[in-house]
C-alpha cells in the first residue's frame, strides 16, 4: 500500500495547523499567517544548468590519468577517434534524456522516469541502491582525489600521510553539504564559478598544445594508426573508459522542478555543454600527444602536471590545485543533483517522509542534502570504496539502458503525451542497445564483481515488499520504523522534531521552519 503524500507545515512550538499549506510568521511577530505554497523555486538558469553538467562531467580523470582509451587502444590515432565516439554517444543519450526531461516534468532523473514508465518496484530498487552505496561511494572517492590535490602543494618533497587526506576530505565533503543545504543560488553560483576554473584549466592545456602543432611538434602523429595492435577485448574496454570519462550528462535532469523553462533550457544546456566538453576532451589529448609520447603518458601518474613541467616550468604547481578545483566542482554538483532524488523518492512515498522536508525560507531539500553526510563518511573511513564502485559500476548503465528504453516503450504506450522536444527514434534505440553492451562487458570481463553487485541491487526487492508494500507490521516494527525515520505520530511530537533538528543543523530557532509530505503527519496510509 503506497502513501499519498500530502502537504503540510511545522510549525514553530505553535499549534499543528494540519494539512493548510502556509508561510508561518517569525516568533517575534503577531502578523497572521499568509498562504503561500512551499516549494523548491525554479532557480536553475540557462547559464547554471550548463555550469551543472560540465562542472559534473569533468572531474579529475582528463587532468591525471586519462590513459585507459590509449592503453586498450593501442594507437594514438584510435584513442582519438574513441574519445570522440564516446562524445557523440554520450551526446545521443543526453539527446533522449532531454526529451524525458520535457515531458515528464519531475526532478529524480532516472528514478522518475522508471517510475513514469515501469512502476515502482524497479523505480525503488535504483533509489535503494544509489542512497546505500553508490552515491556515498562515489562522493567519497572524488573527495579523496580532492583531499589529495588540494594537500599537494604542502608535501611535495614527501608522501602525503592517508589520515591527513581523509580528514580534509571530511572537511570538503561538510562543506559542501552545508552550501548546498543553505542556499540553491550559492551552490549554483560556485558551481558556475568551479566549471570557469575547469574550463580555464584545460585551456591552459590546449592553447599551449595548439602552439606546439603550429612549431610542427606532431612527431608523436606520424603513422598514428601505429602501434600495439588493439586486442578483441581491448576496444569495448576501451569503449567503457570513454564512456564512463563522459558521465554526468544526466545531472540537470535531477533537477527539473527547479530549472526554468525546461522546455527551452533543458535540451539546450545539455547540446551545448556536450559539446563543449566533447570538443574541450579531445583537443586536451591532441595536446598531451604535441608533448608527452604514448609510451610517458601511460607511465605518467599525473598527465597534466607532467605536461605542464615540460612547458610551464614553475606553473605546473598550479596543476594540482586546478585538479582539486575540479573535483570539488563534481562533489558540489552532485549532491545538488541527487539530493533531489532522493527527495522525490520521499515525495513519491519510497523514502522517508523526513527526506520530503524543505526549509521555509532557504527552500532547499535539506534533510535530503544531509542523509548523504553520515553515510559518506562511514564509506570514507571504513568501507573499500573502489571495490564498492566496481560491483555497481554496471547498475549504472542497466538503469540508464532502461530509463532509455523507457522513452521508447512509452513512445507506444503514451502516444499523445506532449512532447516539446522529440528525438528520431534510431537515437534512443542505439543508445540502449550501448548501455547494454556496457552491462553484459562488465558481466564478461568481470562476472564475479558484477554478480556481487547485481546481488547487491536484488537486495531492493525485499527491501520494497517489507517497507513499501508489507501494510500489516506488526506494532514494534512500525514503532522501530518511526524511531529511524523521525516522523512523528502526533502533534504534540512536532517542536520536539524541529528542535532535534535544529539542534543537529546548528541552525538559529527562527530560521527552521520546515515544509513536510508525508501521509503519516496528516493520518494513516491511504
Amino acid at each position: 500500500m503506497f502513501r499519498k503524500p500530502v502537504l503540510s507545515t511545522i510549525p514553530n512550538g505553535s499549534s499543528f495547523q494540519g494539512q493548510s499549506i502556509g508561510r508561518l510568521p517569525s516568533l517575534d511577530s503577531k502578523e497572521p499567517t499568509q498562504e503561500e505554497k512551499v516549494v523548491l523555486k525554479k532557480k536553475v538558469t540557462f547559464l547554471r544548468g550548463v555550469s551543472i553538467i560540465i562542472g559534473t562531467i569533468i572531474g579529475a580523470g582528463i587532468f591525471i590519468s586519462p590513459k585507459g582509451i590509449l592503453k586498450n587502444t593501442g594507437s594514438v590515432g584510435m584513442s582519438l577517434i574513441l574519445w570522440t565516439v564516446c562524445g557523440i554517444l554520450s551526446l545521443f543519450g543526453a539527446l533522449c534524456y532531454a526529451e524525458l526531461g520535457t515531458c515528464i516534468k519531475k526532478s529524480g532523473g532516472h528514478y522518475a522516469y522508471i517510475l513514469e514508465a515501469f512502476g515502482p518496484l524497479p523505480a525503488f530498487v535504483r533509489v535503494w541502491v544509489e542512497l546505500l552505496i553508490i552515491r556515498p561511494a562515489a562522493t567519497a572517492v572524488i573527495s579523496l582525489a580532492f583531499g589529495r590535490y588540494i594537500l599537494e602543494p604542502f608535501f611535495i618533497q614527501c608522501e602525503i600521510p592517508d589520515l591527513a587526506i581523509k580528514l580534509i576530505t571530511a572537511v570538503g565533503i561538510t562543506v559542501v553539504m552545508v552550501l548546498n543545504s543553505m542556499s540553491v543560488s550559492w551552490s549554483a553560483r560556485i558551481q558556475i564559478f568551479l566549471t570557469f576554473c575547469k574550463l580555464v584549466a584545460i585551456l591552459i592545456i590546449i592553447v599551449p598544445g595548439v602552439m606546439q602543432l603550429i612549431k610542427g611538434e606532431t612527431q608523436h602523429f606520424k603513422d598514428a594508426f601505429a602501434g600495439n595492435d588493439a586486442s578483441v577485448m581491448g576496444l569495448p574496454l576501451a569503449f567503457y573508459s570513454g564512456m564512463y570519462a563522459y558521465s554526468g550528462w544526466f545531472y540537470l535532469n535531477f533537477v527539473t522542478e527547479e530549472v526554468e523553462n525546461p522546455e527551452k533550457n533543458i535540451p539546450l544546456a545539455i547540446c551545448v555543454s556536450m559539446v563543449i566538453v566533447t570538443v574541450g576532451y579531445v583537443l586536451t589529448n591532441v595536446a598531451y600527444f604535441t608533448t608527452i609520447s604514448p609510451e610517458e603518458l601511460l607511465n605518467s601518474k599525473a598527465v597534466a602536471v607532467t605536461f605542464a613541467e615540460r612547458l610551464m616550468g614553475n606553473f605546473s604547481l598550479a596543476v594540482p590545485i586546478f585538479v582539486a578545483l575540479s573535483c570539488f566542482g563534481s562533489m558540489n554538483g552532485g549532491i545538488f543533483a541527487v539530493s533531489r532524488m532522493f527527495y522525490v523518492a520521499s515525495r513519491e512515498g519510497h523514502l522517508p517522509e523526513i527526506l520530503s522536508m524543505i526549509h521555509v525560507r532557504k527552500h532547499t531539500p535539506l534533510p535530503a542534502v544531509i542523509v548523504l553526510h553520515p553515510l559518506t563518511m562511514i564509506m570514507l573511513f571504513t568501507g573499500d570504496l573502489y571495490s564498492l564502485l566496481n560491483f555497481l559500476s554496471f547498475a549504472r548503465w542497466l538503469f540508464i539502458g532502461l530509463v532509455v528504453i523507457g522513452l521508447i516503450y512509452l513512445r507506444y504506450k503514451r502516444p499523445d503525451m506532449p512532447r516539446p522536444f522529440k528525438v528520431p527514434l534510431f537515437i534512443p534505440a542505439l543508445f540502449s542497445f550501448t548501455c547494454l553492451f556496457m552491462v553484459a562487458l562488465s558481466l564478461y570481463s568481470d562476472p564475479v564483481n558484477t554478480g556481487i553487485g547485481f546481488a547487491i541491487t536484488l537486495t531492493g526487492v525485499p527491501a520494497y515488499y517489507l517497507f513499501i508494500i508489507w501494510d500489516k507490521k506488526p506494532r514494534w516494527f512500525r514503532r522501530l520504523l518511526g524511531k529511524s525515520t523521525l516522523i512523528p505520530s502526533n502533534e504534540q511530537q512536532l517542536p520536539r522534531l524541529a528542535s532535534f533538528l535544529e539542534a543537529f543543523l546548528f541552525f538559529p530557532s527562527p530560521l527552521w521552519h520546515l515544509t513536510i509530505q508525508a501521509s503519516s503527519l496528516s493520518g494513516p496510509e491511504a
